[in-house]
Order: structure tokens, then C-alpha cells, then sequence
């Protein structure tokens, strides 16, 4: 055949197979994400680790002999595992909507995020404490080894039987969805419960069998890779987020989009690896960024009145927590007698983390915007701060400017194209945009992929101060993260900051009273971008190091913990999240892979039981003390009092 444009025909219908492949992956992928979504406003973080346990599953029962040797059990084929698995793992799924996520339906759809990234920590973390980073091997079955000769390519048996039988499966869950009964009455369960209990139907079931059916799907894509890729406690995390593009692409909820855009992915993905190898990895991303900009709900979503997050914050102007002149001075005496008393390197790393929370709490706790990307803004400060020392030979100080101005520039961009949504679409658009900052600085030469930028000068700092002395660098940290502190105390008690919790409170009535809500929202992000970035900046200066950890989506993951944690929409929570969290992470280092798991196990916790966080709580507690110390004096609790409590 003659090559097209130079490029072998053997190639590129290589790659087109592969990209086919990869589609029909997120086409079942998008499809369960999809069909959870659509009937029951989960979105379900958890999915990919449900894919990779469907994986595992078959794998299981292949080496049933070896695992237990002394019953006697015979090893299973894959086609068992094409049956067994997808029934188990419909229960696995039943079991968790029966335990946790029935706990978040009546709340917004942030607690549902949130409780199942933490489930999808706890899980990946298991199985990554037994089995580590490396793979298992699956065996293609027998019958569909070898391949077929096409002329102009080989096309393997089993990647033939994967095309068709993702596309029959999705064409039958469309159907079922769409076009019976049983998918009218599953919708109209999720649009009105109260309704369809009044015809006797069992909604409360009807909605674990939905919760159960999406993660079946999960367990049956997982079955079906396992021939293909590698078995390993990672392969739900590297194509969740990746899902989830394809989901905002075609349409959050739309069970057609879901599968018509994650076939186009797979091709468009697979020809990109043809002419631009390059941005194979961020191809997806940059289609969904464009997408947004022409059409915010998607290729085939409909436009919806967007839900916000709910009022997570916990914050009362009266409270003495919330005095900020009293918490500065406390936290630099603390911070001034901290060096002497533990490491200067473990307080470093709270105050660049503090600082960090506090920049992500500007957004989430009072714009109330669930940003799931912060780690992109954090990182490419700490690269651009780290190459602007290293290699341009720039001092600390313009460094970190350099640093700061990068992050607030990513942040304004991503802030205007994230904006359009709210809620879950929000935290999923900036997920999937923070993964390519991840993918340009693994695959950039400036940034030196995996190794990073390392051994950081910190130089002198006015051409006065001597960073290199780990007291100096020790104040220094402390002085800007105090200067952040007040910074953040000052944006949320002026004016703007006002309005802007009038927003999260009642977008509507802001709107009616002739605010521009998504022009304060964007100088909201853009504040918390830049306050990111001055975090990222510092930590490359103070541990003379940038990596690839620093944009990779844990450190999203981690920052919204330190918040949940210490109390979303409080003064202090970020800062007691931040200690909590890396002081936790300091004593646990020695449990290994066992940190995470733990972190997921906290993050669940927090959102089922803590979510008002450490300073919240303790908020609230002192609130309901005055009120019965007030009613016990005779004189009539204030109203404001009972309602100052956190929406459950």
C-alpha cells in the first residue's frame, strides 16, 4: 500500500487498532461513570479502582490452585471470570451504596466526590501494599490467541472480540437505559423518589441495583484488559482521570455521549501517537478544553442549572477562632519557638503546606468551588522557581516571582474555562486540565522528567540574607507564610470577600442584586492560584528540589484532605489540616505503602462523620455552649444561633 504522508500503512492502522482499543476501554469506562452519574449524581472517583479489582478478579480465579493449594480448587478461565466477575463485583458495588454512598444522596454532589476518592485511596492503597508496583501477567485464552492477516495489518483475535464485545455492551446498557421500562422507572426514581414510592416500587433498591449495575460494568472492563494490559494496583488510577474527560466531553450523565466520546478519544488519541507522539498523553485534554469553550455541557449534555458545592464552611465571624489579628500573633510566637523544640525542616514543610491549604480554602471553603487541579498551580511554581535558580542563576526572590507569576497565569486561564460549570463539573474540567500540566512536565526536557529539577541553589536572599543556613531559610518560610496568613484574613473580610460567600451562599440572589458572580468566582481562583503558587515556589527554594509528585493529582488529593481535615471555610482548619496531615505522614513513613491507605481511610471518615473538620467542630461546640449558657441565664437563645451550624 503506499504510505500515507510518509508514514507506513502498517503503523498507522497499528495504531488506529490501538486507539480503538484504548476506546472501547473508555467507552465501558465513560458508560459506568456515566449511567452512576446520570441516575444518581455520584461521581463515582471510586470506578477506576472497581476496574482494576474486576482485573484482579479474573487473575484471582486463573490461580486459584496456587493461591490456596491445599483445598484442591481448579483455575478458571477467563470466560468464567467474564461471568463471575461482573456478578461480584455487582455486589461489591451493592455493599458499598449500602454502606457509604447512600449516606451522601441527600447532600451535594461534592460529599459524593469526595467520599470516593477517599474508597479509591483505601482500595489502590491495599492492593498496592500486597502487590507493589509490578503487574501480574494474564494470559490471552487459548481460543482467541493468533491473529488475522487484513492485507494492510495483522489483527490479533482477542483485540477483535474486545471492539465487538465493548460495542455490544454498550449498545445494550444504552438500550436498556434508554428504551425499556426498567430504565424509565430507574429515572424516575433519581428525578422523583417520592413519586414513584407512591406506584410501590422500592426506590432505596432500585438505586443500589443502579450503584451495583455501574460497578459491575467496572468489574467486566477490568475482565476484559486484563489480557491486555498488566494486572497491578494502578491500572484503575493511570485511566480514571482520563474517563473522566471523556465523560465532560460527551456530556456528564449522557449515556450516548459517554460512548460515542470515548470511542473518538481512543482514535483520536492513537492517530495523534502517529503524526505528534508527543501529545498522545494530553491530546483528550486539550479536546475537552476546547469542547468547554464552545459548548460548557458537553458534546451531548444538556444544559442544566448547575448545582454549587454546598456550604461546607464552618467559619463564624464572631468566634474567637476566627479573630485573625489574635491567630497571627499566636502563630509567630509558635512559629519563632518551633525551631528549637523539633526539626526546622519538618516546620518548613508545614508552613509551605498551610500556605497551600489556605490558598485552596479561598476557593473551595469560601467560593465554594470544589477544584480538584491545585496541584497544577503548586507545581509549575516549584519547576518555573526551581529552573529560574538552577539554570538561570536568577536570585531567590525573582525566582519565586517568576514562580508565583507562572502559577497565577495557569490559574486565570484555567479559571476561565472552568468557570462556565459549577460542582462536579467544575472539580472534573479542573482535574482533567491539571493533568496536562502533569503530562508537559513529564514528557518537557526543561523539566527533566522523572528525575525533576534537583539540587535547587537557594542563594541569597536581597543579596543579604544567606538561605543556605537552615534558621535564616527556616524564618524566612515563616514570614511568608504569615504574610500569606494575612493575606487570606484580609481578602475574605473585605468587601470582595464578602460578596463572594454571598455567592456560595445564594448565587441567584447575588445575581439579582447585579453582581457578575463568574467575574468574582474568577478573581477568587486566580487569588488562590497565585497564593498556590508562592507555596510551590517556597518549597522548591526550601528543599532545593521540583519533581513530578509536586503536579501529580495526590497532591490535589492531599491539599483538599489538609482542608477537610482542619475545617473547610475556617481561618485556622487549613493550617491544623496542614500540621495534622504531615505530622501524620512523618510518624506513619515507616508503615510504607500503608500511608495511603490510611490517608483514604481519615479522607472517608472526614466526609461521613467530620465535616465541619477539627476547627468546625470545635466551632460549632463552643457556639451550642453559649447558646445553652445564654438559655440557662433566661434570656432567649439569638436565632442566628441555631443557625449557625454547617448544612449536614
Amino acid at each position: 500500500m503506499i504510505p500515507l504522508l510518509g508514514i507506513p500503512p502498517q503503523l498507522l492502522f497499528g495504531q488506529l487498532l490501538v486507539g480503538l482499543i484504548n476506546g472501547a476501554f473508555y467507552a465501558m469506562m465513560s458508560l459506568g461513570v456515566a449511567v452512576i452519574f446520570g441516575l444518581l449524581r455520584i461521581g463515582n472517583f471510586v470506578h477506576g479502582a472497581q476496574y482494576m479489582l474486576g482485573a484482579f478478579g479474573a487473575w484471582y480465579l486463573f490461580n486459584l490452585p496456587d493461591l490456596f493449594p491445599g483445598l484442591g480448587l481448579p483455575s478458571l478461565s477467563y470466560w468464567w471470570a467474564l461471568l463471575i466477575v461482573p456478578v461480584v463485583m455487582a455486589g461489591v458495588g451493592a455493599i458499598t451504596e449500602r454502606l457509604f454512598i447512600r449516606r451522601v444522596y441527600d447532600l451535594d454532589h461534592a460529599y459524593g466526590l469526595l467520599l470516593t476518592v477517599g474508597l479509591a485511596m483505601v482500595i489502590e492503597g491495599l492492593f498496592n501494599v500486597r502487590y507493589g508496583a509490578a503487574g501480574q501477567q494474564y494470559d490471552v485464552p487459548a481460543v482467541l490467541r493468533g491473529s488475522m492477516n487484513l492485507g494492510f495489518m495483522f489483527l490479533p483475535y482477542y483485540r477483535a472480540w474486545v471492539i465487538v464485545a465493548a460495542l455490544l455492551l454498550c449498545l445494550g446498557t444504552w438500550f436498556l437505559i434508554e428504551r425499556t421500562k426498567l430504565g424509565s422507572y430507574l429515572r424516575a426514581a433519581t428525578e422523583n423518589p417520592n413519586l414513584v414510592r407512591a406506584f410501590g416500587i422500592n426506590v432505596p433498591r432500585m438505586l443500589m441495583l443502579t450503584y451495583a449495575f455501574g460497578v459491575g460494568l467496572a468489574g467486566l472492563a477490568g475482565v476484559m484488559a486484563a489480557p491486555i494490559y498488566q494486572v497491578g494496583p494502578q491500572m484503575g488510577q493511570s485511566i480514571i482521570i482520563t474517563v473522566f474527560a471523556v465523560v465532560v466531553i460527551g456530556g456528564m450523565g449522557s449515556i450516548g455521549g459517554a460512548i460515542f466520546s470515548g470511542l473518538l478519544m481512543g482514535l483520536i488519541e492513537g492517530l495523534t501517537k502517529v503524526f505528534y507522539p508527543q501529545a498522545s498523553t494530553t491530546v483528550i485534554f486539550v479536546i475537552m478544553a476546547i469542547v468547554l469553550v464552545l459548548r460548557p455541557a458537553g458534546l451531548f449534555g444538556r444544559e442544566t442549572t448547575a448545582h454549587a458545592v454546598a456550604d461546607l464552611s464552618s467559619g463564624r465571624s464572631g468566634s474567637i477562632l476566627e479573630n485573625g489579628r489574635l491567630w497571627f500573633v499566636v502563630l509567630l510566637a509558635l512559629g519563632l519557638v518551633f525551631p528549637h523544640l523539633f526539626f526546622p525542616i519538618l516546620g518548613m514543610k508545614i508552613l509551605c503546606l498551610a500556605l497551600f491549604a489556605l490558598a485552596y480554602n479561598l476557593v473551595f471553603g469560601y467560593g465554594g468551588l470544589l477544584a480538584f487541579g491545585h496541584a497544577a498551580f503548586f507545581g509549575a511554581a516549584s519547576y518555573v522557581t526551581a529552573q529560574s535558580a538552577a539554570y538561570g542563576g536568577f536570585p531567590p526572590e525573582l525566582s519565586l516571582l517568576f514562580g508565583v507569576a507562572a502559577a497565577t497565569v495557569l490559574g486565570a486561564l484555567f479559571g476561565w474555562l472552568a468557570i462556565r460549570r459549577q460542582g462536579l463539573y467544575f472539580a472534573m474540567i479542573t482535574l482533567a486540565l491539571a493533568q496536562i500540566v502533569y503530562f508537559y512536565a513529564l514528557q518537557s526536557s526543561w523539566t527533566h522528567g522523572e528525575d525533576g529539577i534537583q539540587s535547587v541553589p537557594r542563594g541569597r536572599l536581597f543579596g543579604i540574607f544567606d538561605l543556605a543556613d537552615t534558621l535564616t531559610i527556616y524564618h524566612v518560610t515563616l514570614a511568608v507564610f504569615l504574610a500569606g496568613f494575612a493575606f487570606v484574613y484580609r481578602i475574605v473580610h473585605s468587601p470582595f470577600g464578602q460578596t463572594l460567600k454571598s455567592i456560595r451562599e445564594n448565587e441567584a440572589r447575588s445575581i439579582s442584586l447585579g453582581y457578575s458572580t463568574s467575574r468574582f468566582k474568577l478573581l477568587a481562583f486566580t487569588l488562590s492560584a497565585l497564593l498556590s503558587g508562592v507555596a510551590g515556589g517556597m518549597k522548591a527554594i526550601v528543599f532545593q528540589i521540583a519533581s513530578l509528585n509536586d503536579v501529580y493529582f495526590t497532591t490535589s488529593a492531599d491539599v483538599l484532605l489538609m482542608t477537610l481535615i482542619g475545617g473547610v471555610g475556617t481561618l485556622l482548619g487549613p493550617v491544623v489540616g496542614a500540621g495534622i496531615v504531615v505530622v501524620l505522614q512523618t510518624k506513619l513513613a515507616t508503615f510504607g505503602s500503608w500511608v495511603v491507605v490510611i490517608q483514604g481511610i481519615i479522607f472517608t471518615l472526614c466526609v461521613l462523620f467530620l465535616r465541619k473538620g477539627v476547627i468546625g467542630t470545635l466551632e460549632e461546640f463552643i457556639a451550642n455552649r453559649k447558646a445553652r449558657q445564654t438559655s440557662a441565664g433566661g434570656i432567649g437563645a439569638p436565632a442566628s444561633a441555631a443557625k449557625s451550624g454547617v448544612a449536614p
